[in-house]
């Protein structure tokens, strides 16, 4: 499973650490994990509750409250199937957007 920095989030949600920081401390769906040296790291689901994060704050307009129990809901939803063809997608697309922001 690959592994994202807090730089690379920064340049695919277009937001500072401290909103990362901030979100992570306020969505305990977003696990991040910390290596021995402090450098925090997201997982591919953690980088797909932040884009609907974002989304639901940015675009929709919730509070983060609302944003929280709206994500809680949809991950306990009974849309199963559906839900996994989308987070495929997701890591999909967020695997390309690295790779074009390296260069190919």
């Amino acid at each position: 499973m690959k592994n994202y920095t807090s730089g690379d989030l920064e340049g695919l949600l277009h937001v500072k650490n401290h909103v990362l920081r901030y979100w992570t401390g306020e969505m305990p769906l977003v696990q991040p994990r910390k290596d021995s040296a402090g450098r925090v790291f997201y997982s591919g689901r953690d980088v797909r509750l932040l884009l609907r994060l974002k989304y639901l704050l940015y675009e929709r307009h919730f509070t983060i409250e609302g944003a929280r129990a709206r994500l809680e809901a949809e991950l306990s939803g009974d849309r199963q199937d559906l839900r996994a063809e989308l987070d495929a997608l997701r890591s999909q697309l967020v695997d390309l957007f690295f790779l074009v922001r390296k260069g190919g």
